[in-house]
């Protein structure tokens, strides 16, 4: 039986950024990693594809870059009861296609050594006394340690983390679907490189948002729309709310995709010989963004790895700890804070003070996005930040 001393399950960005993580601390380690992926790229992947400035810096540091086709989010419009608010600046985030962005970043694993296999499903996975068995469409595999990246509904961490998939409410649901602009000619977001959000539909009861980002498919502009909600099958539906943006949008009714996602919780993701990342392990519940966080996962990954590769313990003892006690464990969990402010009881109440704050809104857009390290701030600086409308606060959103 071929063995590996790690096996990563899934070649999306949290899987890739593990692998190129690991690579980048020793190259040495490339022939001992093994990556597989169900699908063979590139292949659809249902996403809004929207890399803010955190996730383009990660590409940079992995000396990766972006090299595929994306349309950059130069403003901001936002939909609250009662009021629009519009920001203005540069740079504040990349739409990608991720058909296309993923496969970039398994072309990247590739060059630097690390063998990926497409088309091999894993079926199946259990341990063994040499770590676990890996049992996928074409044989069976041994690795020391195995990196689940298999998204929100993880096989891996459904055979291999006991009471892990328990919480059934850490998971939240998106529908979505691309619309011609020669079919929406009411919507003029790509011709002003804005994107949209709208949260007009939270005190019925919506958990989440509706949005529509400028894209490109084909070459060709089109607008990705749809409708997240932090919890599934909790509040209105969601296809008549997205029907209702199309409409909004001067679109006719398109068939839609739907994709669950899991939020960050309180369930665990590290085991002997086993860590989850990426959307696996959870994405954030405010706005369901998990691209910038697959690659801190990533990196996070990478750390433990080597070092339970060298001690040769993997235990993995106190690996989840290091995650969630690092800065962004705190955000993931600062972002849990806010959706129960926005998605919550308070939901007007706290959307109409973002709305009219605009020393927050500066302040919370820098934070988001991870620009000049506001998002390794303390909290307390940042609100001080708003309070005073300090210079950051008032100036220009130049966020790239």
């Amino acid at each position: 039986m071929e063995r590996r001393d790690v096996v990563i399950c899934g070649a999306g960005p949290a899987g890739t950024a593990t692998a190129l993580h690991l690579v980048r601390r020793d190259p040495a380690l490339a022939g001992r990693i093994l990556v597989l992926d169900k699908a063979r790229h590139p292949r659809p992947k249902v996403c809004a594809g929207g890399l803010i400035p955190h996730a383009l810096a990660c590409l940079d540091e992995l000396e990766v870059g972006l090299r595929v086709p994306h349309v950059m989010v130069d403003r901001a419009r936002v939909e609250v009861p009662r009021r629009r608010v519009e920001v203005e600046g540069r740079g504040f985030c990349a739409i990608v296609r991720r058909a296309e962005f993923d496969a970039s970043l398994v072309a990247a694993v590739r060059a630097r050594g690390v063998e990926v296999r497409e088309d091999e499903k894993v079926h199946t996975l259990r341990r063994d006394g040499e770590g676990v068995r890996v049992v996928t469409a074409r044989g069976e595999l041994g690795a020391r340690l195995v990196v689940g990246a298999d998204g929100s509904g993880s096989l891996v961490r459904r055979r291999l983390l006991a009471g892990a998939d328990d919480d059934r409410r850490s998971l939240g649901r998106a529908v979505m679907t691309d619309v011609p602009l020669a079919g929406a000619s009411a919507w003029d977001g790509h011709a002003r490189a804005r994107y949209d959000f709208d949260f007009r539909a939270v005190p019925a009861g919506l958990a989440g948002y509706a949005w529509a980002f400028p894209c490109l498919i084909g070459g060709r502009p089109h607008a990705n729309v749809g409708v997240y909600a932090r919890r599934a099958g909790a509040g209105p539906a969601l296809v008549p709310l997205l029907d209702a943006v199309l409409a909004e949008l001067g679109a006719a009714r398109v068939r839609h995709e739907a994709a669950p996602i899991r939020c960050w919780a309180r369930t665990p993701f590290v085991a002997p010989h086993v860590l989850l990342v990426g959307d696996a392990a959870g994405a954030e519940p405010l706005m369901g963004e998990g691209i910038s966080f697959a690659f801190e996962y990533g990196r996070w990954a990478a750390d433990e790895i080597a070092r339970a590769l060298a001690a040769g313990d993997l235990a993995l003892a106190g690996a989840e700890r290091r995650f969630r006690r690092s800065w962004a464990g705190r955000k993931l969990d600062r972002l849990a804070q806010a959706a129960t402010m926005f998605y919550g009881p308070g939901a007007r109440l706290w959307l109409g003070l973002a709305a009219e704050w605009r020393g927050a809104q500066a302040v919370g857009l820098r934070w988001y996005n991870g620009v000049d390290g506001w998002d390794r701030r303390s909290g307390w600086q940042a609100l001080w930040s708003a309070l005073r409308g300090t210079a950051v606060a008032r100036a220009p959103l130049e966020v790239q």
